[in-house]
């Protein structure tokens, strides 16, 4: 049997650090620039081109903020060009008709906007910026009317958690076409919202909680940051749709400045695509390596019967051990079933 190989399937590409708003779960910290050593047009056609060579993955477009960008569309544009699969995610209060109309001409398939709460209030704090709320739920209506489908995708924290049915409800009155869920790792600006993780307990029980809202079927769902869902899945009886974390494994993350992370939360940096390629770094990075040598996990993750199908959030270890290899720090199964 021949080694396992690891196809490229997504890239997360920061392309800028400047952003209007200061959310509380940044992961970037982002705020209002100039960033040094932010990547050129001609450097981002290169990184693209790079990236054709030997894969086809879907590209999300981030930031930041990635409308703040002057050269946003020629990007797109060059890409889409290219036969490449984009999307994009924008925070909504940038967003005019005008734009909405060039990202989708561009070649945009789909954008991202967040909604961390049930109303203004809840989301516009989580944000850092009042009428941010407001400014998303024009975005959706606009990309309604130009029919540009749209996600939302939602960070789950003890701030949030108690709203999640009422943010569910808002999510599909507004005609998106996915919900995406995210559980916080606090990392970056995040870092401010150690001790609003949720327990073990409460993780847990979350989790549960969106296995029964998937099962009616009523919108398309993907929980991320949160390996051990498809563990549930697997007990309940179902087939998993993906293979837990996938960071380093099929997804890859580059920065503004071109350095390679296995995904956005893991700071470990893993290379530099610009000086080195895409596709050396995705084949012979040491960390994306060691991150797919699943026995080369510690602790609990090590010796569960689910590791291949979890594996546990590899950022979340990270950040709690310094250790990426480490078990994961929000997990009660292992505990649990303990003999």
């Amino acid at each position: 049997m021949g080694e396992r190989t690891f196809p490229l399937r997504m890239i997360a590409w920061e392309l800028t650090r400047n952003c209007n708003l200061s959310c509380v779960h940044c992961r970037a910290s982002a705020a209002s620039g100039p960033h040094e050593g932010e990547l050129s047009t001609e450097e981002c056609r290169r990184i693209i081109d790079d990236i054709l060579s030997f894969s086809e993955p879907t590209v999300i477009l981030t930031g930041g903020e990635p409308l703040l960008r002057p050269d946003i569309f020629d990007i797109i544009e060059y890409g889409n060009g290219r036969g490449l699969r984009l999307v994009i995610a924008i925070n909504g209060t940038l967003l005019d008709i005008e734009k909405a109309h060039r990202l989708k001409a561009s070649g945009i398939k789909r954008v991202s906007l967040s909604i961390d709460g049930k109303d203004r209030k809840g989301h516009d704090s989580f944000r850092g910026v009042d009428g941010s709320f407001g400014a998303v739920i024009r975005a959706t209506q606009i990309f309604k009317d130009i029919v540009l489908p749209f996600q939302i995708n939602t960070t789950v924290t003890r701030l949030n958690v108690d709203d999640l049915g009422e943010i569910y409800k808002l999510v599909r009155s507004l005609g998106a076409a996915a919900w995406h869920i995210f559980l916080l790792v606090p990392v970056g600006r995040g870092t401010g919202l150690k001790g609003s993780e949720l327990s073990a307990k409460t993780y847990e029980d979350v989790l549960h909680w969106l296995y029964g809202v998937e099962k009616r079927n009523e919108i398309e769902m993907k929980v991320t940051c949160a390996p051990h869902y498809y563990r549930i899945v697997k007990e309940k009886g179902d087939t998993p749709k993906s293979a837990g974390c996938l960071a380093g494994k099929s997804f890859m993350f580059i920065s503004h400045r071109g350095l390679a992370q296995p995904c956005g939360y893991l700071e470990a940096v893993s290379g530099n695509v610009l000086k080195d390629g895409v596709k050396k770094v995705w084949q012979d990075s040491e960390v994306f390596r060691r991150l797919r040598d699943l026995s080369s996990y510690k602790g609990k993750c090590g010796g569960c019967q689910f590791l291949r199908i979890c594996g546990g959030c590899r950022a979340r270890a990270y950040e709690a051990t310094g250790d990426y290899l480490e078990e994961e720090p929000l997990c009660s199964y292992v505990e649990e079933h303990d003999e």
